[in-house]
This record gives structure tokens, sequence and C-alpha cells, in this order.
């Protein structure tokens, strides 16, 4: 439960941020469930971004020492993230979705991982399914030379990806960040408006030498596009703008031969997805989303190349095709879960022969 007697000082060590979209349904959870945390040093920041639904209300209400900030009209979330970290008093900046509930010791173990190297950028959670307690959500977001990011350990077994280690990204939906570093290399991009923004944020900060981590020991829960697409994994608005946004994100932070070596694998990777989306019958939606992204690329603006960053480069590119065999390896995970659900039906018609069996001998 949230506690009134959490106000903090002026200037607290930690901002934790909430962009806010229609989330009456979740609002009151997440909130609730930093009032819980052992680590108290930090103020909650809610932007909302033109709701229609009660959210506003609630927050008013039930949470009225929150600093509350509301947009006019739906600005999208990278503005909205954006507006709270302007008005943000903290050194270190957790962004965390609506649709998140967090353990006690959340915001405690991502204060310590950040403050364990200067170069240490960003900091993502170990998210697990609300729904699906036993199954991992996201352990540290990845990105590959085919032009495609992906959670790491999706699908994967909860009790798994228990290990520090580098990621190429952190999900925006729960991570934790450095205040500073932002000053040096700007806030998330609003050309993107939604999805893709926190793999762009992370490319720009590893371009000057920045690392993002993992961090295991900060558990929370996710529902996932419960705003965006309604809690559903795949919808014409979030297929398109990450089609567009994938386009934007090697567009801005490749330099032109990087690009130009890297294009025969893009332009497999989109025609795979192309491929990919027609079967789920978003394939309209992934086109028309790559159309716009290649003829709106003036919207982004490149990061430009300098010589002194050509070892961050030749790091990323290693990043780059290492994601890829990364990826290929969490099939795995699919194909375990699926062995395990075939021998648990396998052994269920055993036990039900070897139930029949007595049946008929004790006839």
């Amino acid at each position: 439960m949230y506690n009134k007697q959490m106000k903090t000082e002026k200037h607290p060590l930690v901002s934790v941020i909430i962009p806010n979209y229609n989330g009456e349904a979740f609002i009151e959870n997440c909130i609730d469930s930093l009032g819980d945390q052992s680590f108290r040093d930090f103020e909650i920041v809610v932007v909302d971004d033109g709701s229609t639904d009660r959210s506003v209300e609630i927050i008013q209400k039930k949470y009225p020492d929150i600093r509350l900030f509301i947009n006019e009209k739906n600005a999208g979330f990278d503005a909205s993230v954006n507006r709270g970290i302007q008005n943000s008093r903290g050194d270190y900046l957790i962004l965390l979705n609506n649709d998140v509930v967090v353990d006690p010791g959340f915001v405690k173990a991502l204060v310590e991982a950040l403050s364990d190297d200067e170069k240490i950028f960003s900091v993502s959670s170990k998210m697990i399914r609300y729904y699906e307690r036993n199954i991992l959500d996201d352990a540290g977001d990845m990105f590959h030379v085919l032009g495609w990011a992906f959670k790491r350990g999706d699908g994967c077994p909860a009790n798994t990806h228990n290990a520090p280690r580098r990621i190429f990204s952190t999900c925006a939906g729960a991570g934790i960040y450095k205040k500073s570093v932002l000053d040096e290399i700007g806030l998330f991009d609003e050309a993107f408006f939604a999805y893709m923004e926190d793999v762009d944020l992370a490319y720009r900060a590893m371009v000057v030498g920045y690392e993002n981590r993992y961090e295991p020991r900060a558990i929370c829960y996710h529902i996932g596009s419960a705003t965006t697409a309604e809690g559903n994994k795949y919808s014409d608005f979030k297929v398109k703008l990450s089609a567009r946004n994938n386009v934007y994100t090697v567009y801005k932070n490749m330099p032109p031969l990087q690009l130009a070596g890297n294009m025969p694998f893009l332009v497999l990777g989109f025609g795979i997805k192309a491929l990919f989306f027609m079967r789920k019958g978003y394939g309209k939606s992934y086109l028309s989303g790559l159309k716009e992204g290649l003829s709106t690329t003036h919207r982004v603006k490149r990061v430009k190349f300098k010589k002194k960053n050509l070892p961050n480069y030749i790091k990323i590119q290693g990043m780059l095709m290492s994601g890829l065999a990364l990826q290929l390896a969490y099939k795995g995970c699919g194909a375990l879960k699926k062995q395990r659900a075939r021998r648990k039906t396998t052994n269920l018609r055993g036990r039900n022969r070897r139930v029949k069996k007595r049946s008929v001998n004790n006839v």
C-alpha cells in the first residue's frame, strides 16, 4: 500500500517517472507497489498523456502528494517521459510503465547497480509476466544486425537469467537512467512517439562510450501493451510504429559506412519480418510503417560520426552480430516450453491409460 508519509526531500536521489494513458485499471497497483520499497529516497512523478478515463481523478484523490503533470492532448510515450524528466529532481531516473508492479527491493537494486560504475548509463530490471509469474517477460533488450530488437529471455522460466550482464538496451518500461548522461546525449526522440525509443537512446549512449546493464535482483511484473494494444502482443498501431521506428533507429545511429555494410542484413531482416506479419494478418501495417520510415527520415537527427568514437562503433557492431546468435539461441526457450507441454500431455495420457487398464481389470 502506498504510504502518504513517503514525502521526499526537495532533491531526492531518485525520481520515479510514470507515463500514464487511460491506466485506471492499473495505476493504483503500480503506485501502491512503490509504497513498499526498502529504499525510500525517491519522488514519484506521473505524466498523464491526455487520458479519457478516470485515472487522473484516481491519482488526484488517492495520491495528492504525487507530482502530477497533465498533457492537454495525447503527445505519445516519448513526449510524456521527456516532460517527466524535465520536471524531475532526482539524479537517477526510474521509468515505469503504469501496468507494472514492483517487488519491495526493486528501487534499491536498480540504484545499487547503476552506482556500480560511472560508465553505466542505464540498468534494466528482471520483468516477469504479470499473469504468468513463472515465465520471464524481459531480461534486458537486445538489437542485432537484421534490424530487430528483442526481449532477452522472453518466454523462459522466471527462475533463469539470474546473473547481471551487459545488454544492448534497457527497457524503458522498468529501468533506471543517469540524468547526467541524458544531459550529454539528449532525451528520448519524440519523433518516435512510442516503441524503439529506448533502443535508440541506448545506442546513442553506447556511441559515446557508456554501457547498459541488466540487474536480476530488480524484479517486477508486467502486463504488457496494456494501453496501446489492449494487452495483445500485436496491433496495427504497434506493428506500424515499430516498423517505422526500426528504420529511424538504424538510420540515426549507424554512420554511412556501417549502414552500407549492414544493408544486406537489414534488407533480409525487414523482408523476413514482412512475411511474418503477413502471416499474422498485419502485413499491410508493417509495410506501411516501413514506407513511412523510409520517406520521413528527415524527422530524425542523425548522430554525428566522430573518429574518437570509432572503438565504440566497433564494439556496437560486435553486439549487433552476436545479438543475432543470441536470439536464435533463445528459440530454445520456446522449444523447451513446448517440449514440457508435450511431456505433460504424454504423462497425462499414460496415467489415463493406466487408470483405464486398472478399471478394466477390476471389472
